[in-house]
């Protein structure tokens, strides 16, 4: 991996080129700059979602050298009911398993490559689905009734997209892995997995509202590695030293700073938001009063495994972050979030954010 250099040079002449081509727009009569558009990409092979149906994810080609790895979220399964498919088992309560309609329509938050404030708005993306229930970590097929077979493949779809970007990006210097909720559990550890595939590239792990995802032993060994077939998955570096009780999320960030020291590792959370955990919280007993302290508590105990973990935490019981239009708007502390984002890709890591008043 290249030396990590990020300067104030290099983003004044970034703007220097945004105005260019924002007066290129004016003097050309054109109104405002192409918004985004996907193009679908079926990796094959042996991926597929929870109900067995076709793969897929999504690409916008832009800049070539500059890359984010967008992890969607999505409901998480481990039993019968809430893995129920759709047609004859009736519709989940928590997600839809197929591929179907997932493309990601939206234009808005950081999908918005027009708005000159976007910190990625000259990226490329690739946008994997989530429609596995297994946080983009499972490969197993479980058997859930003698009716019910539900295919946990998200870390088999997951490491395809992954391919697909060593593959047509070779020349990346840049790679941010973005992970939203549910798909941001997975974040470091597909951040680990870039930095090995593309050694000469910066590597920024960015994973927004999974800081409530307990390190829970029972959770870890049952659900983890017992119903999604998790921890086998792993590549070594990733379970090194680790039981698969020991192992889990809050580790995961802990595993891909001794694996990869020079990966930047960055997340973002609500302080009380009752969705973003609110499986796995339950499953510990918490009520959502709790959902700062097990945040707090666990940036705490990566840092003290030695890792550099960047955070900002802003107040109340919101949910989403990166679609709405409130990516631009959310500040805390006189820190706006889009620009704390900005300086994390660009400059020197910036100090932590997090709020006073963060009542819900």
């Amino acid at each position: 991996m290249a030396t990590v250099w990020r300067s104030i040079g290099r983003r004044a002449a970034r703007g220097a080129l945004l105005g260019l081509v924002t007066l290129a727009v004016i003097l050309s009569g054109c109104s405002s700059k192409p918004g985004l558009e996907w193009t679908r990409v079926t990796p094959g092979g042996d991926c597929q979602c929870a109900d067995g149906s076709e793969f897929a994810f999504w690409e916008w080609r832009a800049d070539p050298t500059r890359v984010v790895i967008f992890l969607n979220g999505g409901g998480v399964c481990w039993d019968a009911a809430s893995c129920a498919l759709t047609g004859d088992h009736g519709e989940s309560d928590f997600y839809d398993w197929s591929i179907q309609g997932t493309e990601p329509e939206n234009r808005s938050g950081m999908f918005d490559i027009t708005r000159g404030d976007n910190p990625f708005s000259e990226y490329s993306f690739i946008y994997v689905s989530s429609c596995t229930g297994d946080a983009h970590l499972g490969n197993v097929t479980q058997d859930y009734s003698s009716s019910l077979a539900v295919e946990h493949r998200g870390y088999v779809n997951g490491t395809a997209a992954l391919a697909y970007l060593a593959e047509n990006y070779p020349d990346a210097t840049e790679v941010i892995v973005v992970g939203k909720t549910a798909g941001s559990v997975a974040a470091p550890i597909y951040g680990g997995l870039v930095a090995d595939l593309l050694p000469d590239a910066t590597v920024t792990v960015f994973g927004a509202q999974s800081g409530a995802w307990p390190d829970d032993q029972r959770f870890n060994a049952d659900i983890l590695e017992g119903q999604w077939g998790a921890y086998s998955a792993m590549p070594d570096w990733a379970v090194a030293g680790l039981g698969v009780r020991e192992w889990g999320v809050p580790r995961f960030w802990s595993q891909a700073a001794r694996h990869e020291p020079r990966l930047v590792l960055a997340r973002f959370d609500f302080a009380f938001d009752p969705q973003a955990a609110s499986e796995v919280t339950r499953w510990i007993g918490a009520e959502d009063s709790d959902l700062l302290e097990i945040i707090d508590d666990n940036e705490a105990a990566i840092e003290a495994s030695g890792a550099t973990l960047h955070s900002y935490t802003a107040p109340g019981a919101d949910h989403q972050i990166f679609e709405p239009s409130k990516f631009y708007d959310l500040e805390v502390n006189g820190v706006r979030l889009v620009d704390w984002l900005d300086t994390l890709v660009t400059g020197d890591p910036p100090a932590d954010v997090h709020c006073d008043q963060c009542g819900p």
